[in-house]
């Protein structure tokens, strides 16, 4: 690409021998080729440079920042959580933000104050404990400042919903649930 933009400067002034077979030629090739490189290497460092389109060094460089890697695994949301994380702040304490931030990471969950400094976390699209547990509470108990008290809330069946559908054992046995699906069938939240 360099190559043919040197031949094209150099050619006008009539003084080097452009050939293939020229010395010049040859020079002009290799200062090409290296040209190429530092371009390529001045595209990569670019993008890495800029949260929005990192894809490799600069996606682990401003994860290696952070406390705890991302619960995120594409690119999209690892770039998400990443952005989510540098948001925090001094402001970052209210209900909204804090939501913000947890979903920003690629965790699927809400926070809800209790009073007297509690916050309660839920999993509303999933019911029971959430796969990789261990790995979301610490993520989430980094970002929470540590003087709140934090429960994490896991959503089952209940009886009363159990009554709302008017479901009997004989509606329960009809279905080929385990005692653990079935705990696990909550209706879909409003």
């Amino acid at each position: 690409m360099y190559e043919a933009y040197l031949r094209g400067l150099l050619a006008p002034l009539g003084v080097y021998d452009l050939s293939d077979s020229a010395v010049n030629a040859a020079e002009l090739h290799a200062l090409g080729r290296l040209m190429d490189a530092v371009s390529a290497k001045l595209d990569e460092a670019e993008r890495e440079s800029h949260l929005t389109t990192a894809e490799d060094e600069g996606l682990r460089r401003r994860e290696s920042l952070l406390a705890r890697k991302p619960a995120a695994s594409t690119l999209q949301e690892r770039r998400a959580a990443i952005a989510a994380l540098f948001q925090i702040a001094g402001d970052s304490l209210t209900p909204e933000a804090i939501n913000r931030t947890i979903r920003g990471c690629g965790i699927r969950a809400r926070a809800t104050e209790k009073g007297d400094g509690e916050i309660r976390i839920t999993f509303p699209d999933k019911p029971g404990v959430p796969d990789e547990f261990d790995k979301i509470q610490k993520i989430i108990l980094d970002i929470l400042p540590c003087h709140l008290a934090v429960e994490f809330y896991f959503r089952y069946l209940t009886w009363r919903e159990c009554e709302a559908e008017r479901c009997t054992w004989q509606t329960v046995q009809a279905y080929p649930h385990t005692w653990q699906t079935f705990q696990l069938s909550v209706p879909p939240e409003d």
